[in-house]
């Protein structure tokens, strides 16, 4: 650790082999350091050194189904457990947190103790309170794909905050669907047997569906697209586009370029 800004070529490759020995996480040794043991400069270094050891992880654990991401259908399973992978691969390291699977669980847990009984009363409580919101200032970061960081901080963009209202809503048994709409994901539930589109980056607004629907200026395949339930494949396929453009902006040029490759698996 004392050597982290050494700049010396000799330290840095010493220093760099023994951080990658690491599998690209010392959170658990970090939280019996005192907190101001590293500055920001360092431990940004220390996240860098501990990046290739992720890499190399997450290709490693990278499930490719038969058939490509459209084969998917209705495996919910893997698709979180992929989530799960992408969650551990953008994670810092050095920060002690959740699983995405276990922060799931939580929430659920806390909406079926708050007596939650429907899918829009679920969007009510995960987007109108202070449990999760919009995060409007830093959209393109890469972190709003980590959704164990997103459920950890309470925000993310629109795509990782529909991803988890959906897996939160499994859990508890109400159907919720994904609205895989060009710039902008929604999510659906029903009422009463009327379909309701919800807009989680808005607080969880309701939208009539039929009321949308009638919308002169929508397009014929964006009317397509808002009747349609959005298979998990597909919601993957557009949250690993999302994260390449992201990296890639982030100058994360490693990052972007694996998944990239990840992504040409399913496709």
């Amino acid at each position: 650790m004392r050597l982290l800004d050494d700049e010396t070529p000799e330290v840095r490759q010493r220093v760099a082999e023994r951080l990658d020995l690491c599998e690209g996480d010392i959170s658990e040794w970090m939280t019996t350091r005192p907190t101001d043991a590293l500055s920001g400069v360092e431990k940004k270094l220390l996240i860098d050194f501990l990046r290739p050891a992720r890499r190399r992880n997450l290709e490693r654990e990278w499930v490719i189904p038969t058939g490509g991401a459209f084969a998917m259908r209705e495996d919910w399973d893997l698709f979180e457990a992929m989530l799960r992978n992408l969650s551990d691969f953008l994670h810092d390291g050095i920060t002690v947190r959740q699983s995405l699977s276990d922060a799931i669980d939580l929430l659920a847990e806390e909406a079926a103790e708050d007596q939650i009984t429907s899918g829009r009363a679920l969007a009510n409580f995960l987007f109108k309170g202070n449990l999760l919101s919009g995060n409007d200032k830093d959209e393109e970061d890469p972190c709003n794909s980590d959704l164990a960081w997103s459920i950890s901080m309470g925000r993310s963009h629109p795509l990782g905050l529909g991803i988890i209202f959906i897996l939160v809503g499994r859990r508890m048994g109400f159907e919720v669907e994904g609205v895989d709409f060009p710039g902008h994901f929604l999510c659906r539930v029903f009422e009463d047997g009327y379909p309701l589109i919800i807009d989680c980056f808005d607080q969880g607004r309701p939208h009539l569906q039929d009321t949308l629907l009638e919308n002169p200026d929508l397009k014929k395949a964006e009317r397509i697209i808002i009747s349609q339930a959005a298979a998990p494949g597909i919601i993957l396929l557009r949250l690993l586009e999302n994260l390449t453009d992201d990296l890639k902006e982030a100058k994360r040029t490693d990052d972007a370029r694996l998944i990239r490759k990840l992504r040409k698996t399913l496709v």
